[in-house]
């Protein structure tokens, strides 16, 4: 609890340092291996980073305590959204990651002291920092107007063959957040081995259909070359064959399987962060406007650090274009009782997630419970 201790001032300088924690997890992977070599238990540390992600960073996050500090609006905000050190983090990501990504497959490949178990926790392990880093950070270059950052956040989905993100994340789930409309927020009730799969399909096919759309309005087909989506699905498919290539078949079943580690994981963030919240439908039929009372939020320092504020997640869908380092806390937004590592722990267990979350939810509602129709449960 000691960040509760410090200053809104003496926060900031912290944090300025602190993003680069994001290399904890990158350089995990090489660890872990380095670690391995010449162990008793080799496979055990296969599964390090996965341990430690979803194991000790949870504990930790009430260790360490809330962030604290917004930055001030006007003495802050402005210097900091000018000072291209924060873009510069947040670009340099894309190679480390693309690195790890290869030295992971050399690994897999030519390592022989792992059996199955050790293999698979490896992928496993690559597809978490690839999701919790790599899709993190493509988020946020994917809401950015410079064409640098929206192709370095194309490059990563690719490297996770999720590049419909890309679209349907700001032209489709921006636009529909918290109403049955979107595929990616959870309703009041429903499971995450409900969720998963509805999120999976609806979610691609609405990247077509909302890239279709817009090459309609320009009097184009779908399968135009203008069709961004066609691009970034050949890229994943170039990743796909170079890993073939290099490391043989166990470097295909290597890059799929990291692949659908990470996009598994950033649905599952999905689930977590608009479960059950909901956008009032007004007299006119629309529904009202999306503002930080409609995504959960959570405000526990060493998470928020690790995942560049994705986890206040109630500013970002009320500012999209807000970058992360001047992203704000809100008291009255919904809050999230843990971060995101140990809600997601929580929501592989329906029952104990249903225990904990639901009557938040209700107790966010209380007055108005019948907005917890059941046109808005599972």
């Amino acid at each position: 609890m000691f960040a509760l201790f410090l200053s809104p001032a003496w926060m900031l300088r912290l944090k300025k340092a602190g993003y680069w924690i994001w290399l904890v997890p990158v350089f995990g992977i090489p660890v872990s291996y380095w670690w391995s070599y010449g162990s008793d238990y080799p496979n055990a540390w296969a599964w390090l980073v996965i341990t430690v992600v979803f194991g000790v960073i949870p504990l930790l996050d009430f260790v360490v305590g809330r962030d604290p500090a917004n930055p001030d609006e006007v003495e802050d905000v402005p210097p900091m959204e000018r000072e291209g050190y924060y873009r510069f983090l947040s670009l340099l990501t894309v190679p480390l990651l693309l690195g790890m990504l290869v030295y992971g497959g050399w690994v897999l490949a030519t390592y022989d002291a792992w059996n199955w178990v050790g293999q698979l926790g490896w992928i496993l392990s690559v597809g978490t920092v690839m999701g919790a880093i790599g899709i993190t950070v493509s988020h946020e270059l994917i809401h950015k107007d410079p064409e640098l950052e929206q192709n370095a956040g194309g490059l990563l989905l690719a490297a996770v063959c999720y590049a419909g993100f890309k679209v349907e994340h700001v032209r489709g789930h921006h636009v529909h957040v918290s109403t049955p409309e979107d595929a990616s927020s959870s309703r009041y009730g429903q499971s995450l081995y409900a969720f998963l799969p509805h999120a999976y399909k609806h979610n691609f096919l609405n990247a077509w259909r909302l890239e279709t759309e817009r090459l309609k309005r320009k009097g184009l087909p779908a399968l135009h070359w203008r069709n961004e989506l066609i691009w970034w699905y050949v890229i994943s498919a170039l990743f796909l064959v170079g890993f073939s290539v290099a490391f043989g078949w166990i470097g295909a079943v290597y890059f799929i399987g990291q692949s659908v580690m990470a996009f598994t994981l950033l649905e599952i963030v999905n689930y977590v962060e608009h479960y059950g919240l909901h956008r009032r439908r007004l007299e006119t039929g629309r529904y009202e406007r999306t503002t930080h009372e409609h995504s959960w939020n959570s405000n526990f320092l060493l998470t928020n650090l690790f995942l560049f504020h994705l986890q206040r997640h109630s500013d970002h869908h009320a500012n999209a274009k807000r970058r992360y380092q001047v992203l704000r806390h809100f008291d009255e937004s919904p809050q999230l009782p843990n971060g995101y590592a140990g809600m997601i722990v929580l929501a592989l267990f329906p029952p104990l997630w249903r225990a904990v979350m639901d009557r938040r939810v209700r107790a966010y509602y209380a007055g108005e419970e019948y907005q917890l129709s059941a046109t808005q449960q599972a």
